[in-house]
This record gives structure tokens, sequence and C-alpha cells, in this order.
């Protein structure tokens, strides 16, 4: 195999000099799309020392996060991993700390998008070996076989620039890339004989999430008049009872208008405009269009994001409130792109189902959660509303969870990895893994695992999990949802391990709309977790669970493990925490040396 996959680098060498003249540009790292997952994985794969080059269709980085307006970030309050967590500081550091930024009430965290966007392109360029190729538009992948090679793009100019890559990337909006390189895929939802999952139809449902065109207000004062131009076509029947005071049937259970606006209320005045109720939410599958069909589609979006706005001026008498003219630059003064909920999805080595995350324990034929390189805690949130068939869909609860690896590698294609909205989860647990901290989570993995790919000379569907997990490790990714155990602590390293082994588990609990994993790692250990741990070593012990564990019986029991004579530094009958045993069992039993179950199997 090694022989094997030395010659595949080989011979992509060989072809790239080959085709040298008709490549534009050549690379280690090709990323389509510098969207929030895109911009991570080439910050992560240029610290590992390989060089990277983005292709982004705009003059902007960061996707949803900032190009799409969805300035709030859902999910993982209490686990800013990895980027996301750089990216959060960056923004306590612009705005003066952690109370700056809880201006709405939807997250914990708001910004201007703009800010957002100067911060990841700061992020890109303190690092040397990223180029960034702005207005480029994806027009197709180059394969050679099943091996993605490159890709195809026009510049702005209208000159094709054809980019060569030993890895690419996969980071567009809608999954452009997969569909071009013949990789296979899924829309709309999964049924209920496919799946199995709590709230999936028992018919096959073709209808995507709804999408949004957000925009940026800002409070201009009392006695200003920001009232746009009436947007043609308007009907004011879609904005009926958005919030009480623009309600004339009733008021009663309905948020009053300003408690809306706060509701993505941003620094320096501004309001995210990303409302689901009567809101500014639309539906429109536009999958499998083109881009200049998308573009005439769009048009619809906007106009019903400026009608969403002019209702709210005359109506709600909210003449103040008007498009903030310094954002994103557009003539409309909307967001650059639009929010895409839900893209094309591969079919991976891996589908991650709802049943891996509602318990990912419950099954030992899937034990997902040991292949973790992302994490989120945010609950199961589709946007369905506007949507024809079918309407919003009650989900069961959820703990926080972690994303395998499998989910990026697709089934048929060689070179590829997929990250942003288009991994191989089902159309149910999209609804929590399309969130920003999650997707940013994924591209720095995808980046992880581009170098590491190249640098070690094997094929990403070869690649040692437990090497890339070391690697997120290293550079402060929770690979477990442990949110009680943090990076800046000793034992982290140690607690992610052994609980991507397998060898000591957390209790998964859902907690509204940040969902909880504990490690509790400062409760006393019980006889019960060393139990655990034993077995899952294919040991019996005849240990009392009556008894307290004491540090000497822990000691004695890895000996008889072991084989081997281990030093002792604490007293005998000590009582050890959880994050004593964690560090014990990742000195003594080493989890990521041994051998781990395949993957994919």
């Amino acid at each position: 195999m090694k022989l094997f996959i030395s010659l595949f680098f080989l011979a992509f060498t060989a072809l790239g000099c080959q085709a040298q003249n008709n490549w534009t540009h050549q690379t280690d790292v090709l990323i389509v799309g510098g969207g929030a997952s895109g911009t991570a994985a080439a910050v992560q794969a240029s610290r590992l020392g390989v060089d990277v080059i983005i292709a982004e269709p705009t003059t902007w980085l960061g996707g949803m996060l900032t190009a799409a307006g969805v300035a709030a970030v859902d999910g993982n309050h209490k686990m800013p991993s990895g980027i996301f967590g750089e990216f959060r500081e960056a923004l306590y550091r612009h705005y003066g700390g952690p109370s700056k930024v809880a201006t709405g009430w939807v997250s914990n965290t708001l910004f201007e998008p703009h800010v957002g966007d100067s911060i990841l392109k700061a992020m890109v360029n303190a690092e040397k070996g990223i180029n960034v190729l702005y207005l480029h538009q994806f027009k197709r992948a180059i394969m050679d076989g099943d091996r993605i090679i490159g890709a195809e793009f026009e510049d702005a100019s209208g000159k094709i620039v054809r980019i060569g890559a030993k890895i690419v990337i996969e980071g567009t909006e809608y999954g452009d890339l997969i569909a071009s390189a013949g990789a296979t895929y899924d829309t709309g939802m999964e049924t209920f004989a496919e799946t199995g999952e709590p709230g999936a139809p028992e018919e096959k449902v073709d209808f995507v999430q709804d999408l949004t065109y957000v925009a940026i207000l800002k409070d201009y004062g009392k006695g200003q008049d920001k009232t746009i131009p009436k947007p043609e076509p308007y009907n004011t029947e879609a904005f009926d009872c958005m919030c009480a005071q623009v309600c004339a049937v009733k008021t009663e259970g309905l948020i009053d208008c300003q408690q809306m606006l706060n509701y993505g209320k941003l620094p320096n005045n501004k309001y995210m405009i990303n409302w689901p109720n009567k809101g500014n939410d639309y539906y429109l599958d536009i999958l499998e269009m083109s881009p200049a069909e998308r573009e005439e589609a769009l048009k619809a979006v906007k106009n019903h994001t400026l009608a969403w706005i002019y209702f709210l001026q005359t109506r709600g008498n909210f003449k103040h409130i008007g498009l903030a003219t310094d954002e994103f630059g557009t003539d409309d003064h909307l967001a650059l792109i639009p929010y895409i909920r839900e893209s094309r999805r591969i079919q991976g080595k891996i589908r991650l189902q709802l049943q891996d995350i509602l318990d990912p324990y419950a099954n030992a034929q899937r034990p997902y959660y040991q292949f973790g390189i992302a994490v989120g805690d945010y609950p199961v949130d589709h946007h369905r509303k506007v949507n024809p068939v079918p309407r919003q869909i009650e989900f069961p609860p959820i703990p926080s969870y972690n994303v395998p690896y499998g989910v990026m590698i697709p089934n048929s294609i060689k070179g590829l990895i997929v990250a942003e909205k288009s991994i191989s989860v089902t159309n149910v647990v999209n609804g929590t893994t399309r969130l920003q901290p999650v997707v940013l989570g994924l591209g720095q993995a995808a980046g992880a695992a581009a170098a590491l790919s190249i640098k070690n000379s094997v094929e990403l569907s070869e690649l040692p999990i437990r090497l890339l997990q070391q690697t997120l490790i290293d550079a402060s990714v929770w690979i477990m949802p442990y949110f009680d155990v943090k990076p800046n602590e000793p034992e982290f390293g140690a607690i992610m391990r052994v609980g991507a082994a397998g060898l000591m588990r957390g209790e998964g609990r859902p907690v509204a709309w940040a969902n909880e994993t504990l490690f509790k790692p400062d409760s006393i250990a019980s006889i019960k977790d060393f139990l655990f741990f034993l077995n899952a070593m294919g040991v019996e012990s005849d240990l009392d669970t009556r008894q307290n564990l004491s540090y000497e019986r822990v000691i004695r029991e890895l000996e008889n493990l072991t084989g081997e004579n281990i030093s002792r530094t604490q007293p005998n009958e000590s009582l050890l925490t959880r994050r004593q045993l964690a560090v014990l069992i990742d000195l003594i039993i080493k989890p990521f040396n041994r051998n781990v179950l395949s993957m994919w199997d």
C-alpha cells in the first residue's frame, strides 16, 4: 500500500510537469471557495507547511459567516474549538471583550460582517503559504480518471484560470465542485425506511431548507427617514403579524417589533435581518441551477428581504431603521451572497445519521465518535416554514456531539476532501452540522488532513485517524465534545485521547440551545469507571463496585494489564479524580499508539 501511494504522488508530479503549460497555477492544496470552512482549511494547512490557493468568487472571506451576513454565531459558545476560538478572540479584542459582542439575544457572539471579513483576511495574511484569488468563479473540476487533479475558474476579466493541485478541498456554498467531479451525492430528505431517523418522512421529499438573503440594518436615530423605495412586487400578507405592532388581528403571543430586531442586534447600533417568523426566509431550490439561473432566481429572494424592510419601516413606523451602507459594498446594500442552509451532500465513507448523535455509544457497530474531528452543540434546527412541504418538523433533543472524519471523504473520488455543508450527513443531521462553528471545525480538519496526506504520501482514505486527531488536539481542537475540559488545561490531550479511544466516556444531555457532554474531570473516579476501561481493553476483573477506587488498585491493575512495573507517585490509598485516571490510562496504555477499528467498515 505504501509503495502504491508513493507511486501516486510521483505520478501526480510527473503529470503536473507534462501538463505545466496548461496550468495557470500549481499548488499543494487547492480550496474551491473561501467560505468559513475554506478559510479555516487554508490557515490550518499552511500552518502544517504546505502551499495553498483559495479560489473565491467574491471579494470576501468567510462565506455564510461574513459575506452572507449571518454574523451571529450559533452554538459552541462553551467549546470555542481551534480556529473558531481564534476568530472569537479576535472579535473580543476588536470590540473590547465578550460583553461587547453579546448584543443580541440569538447568540453570545454577534459582530459586523465586514469586521469578520477583515479578521479572517488578517489570519490568512499571517500565513506565508496562502495565495487567495478573489473574483474567481468556479467552472469545472479537472479529473484524471477518478482522481481530481485541479479545477478551472473564470477570473474577473473573463480569463480562464486552471489550477493544479495534489489535494482539492470542496468549500463551495452549493456543493458545485462535487457535482462537477462526478461524486455521488444526495439532496432533499431521506425516508424513514432509509435511515430510521425520528422525523424522517415516510416518502421521499425533494424539498430543501429555506434560504435567506440577509440584510444589515442600522439605527440612524429618531427623526431620520431611511425608508427604501417600495419594492415590486410587494405582498404585505407575507409579513402580517411578524411582530406585535404590525398585526391588526391579534397581538397575544407575538413578539414586540423592537425585541424582534434585537434578536440579531450587532455592535454599533446595527441589526442582522435573518428572521424566520413571517420574516425574510424564502423557499427556492437552486442547487442544480446554473450560475446564471441562480442569479436570476435570487432576484426574487432579494426583493423579498427588501419588501420585509419596507413593511417594517412603513407599517411598523421604523423609518429611522435603514439599510447599513457601510457593510457589504454592494449596490443594493444586501449581503454579497445568500445564506444557503442546505447544499448537495456527498455519499461518503461514513454517513452521519441522527441516531449517531442522539447516543454515540449505543451502536457498537457504528462507533463513529471514535473518529471525531470537529464538535457541535446546537440542536437540529431546520428552516421550513416557507417550504411547501413538509412544514416545520419537530426533532428530538440531542446532546453535544462530534463529527467523524469519514463524512469528508467521498466514496467515488480520490484526492478530494469535502467540507462546508456538503459533508456526508443526512438531511436531518445537516440541521446542526451546518452551523458556523462546526463548519469552521470541519474546514480546519480538512486542511490538516490535506497537509498530512501530502507530507506523508498517503491517500486521504488511508490517513491514520490518530495522526489527524493528535494534530488537531495540538491545535486546541476538541475532538470529543467535553465542554468541561479546556485546551489550556494540561490534561486536555489525555482526556481527548481516552475519550476517542472509547476507554472513558462522557455523559451527554440536551440543554436548550447549548447542549452538553460532561466528562466531569474533577469528580472522584469510581470502580465502575475503571471496570469500563478494563472491559474496553478486553479484561475481566473481580473489582468490587462497592469499594472506592484507590490509586494503588489502579496501578496494580495497570501493571497486570501491561506486564510492566509502574513507579508510584501518590499515596496508595488516595482517591483519583476522573482527570487523574484519564492521565494515568493515557500515560500507561498510550491509546493513540494502538490499532483502531477500521473507519469505513
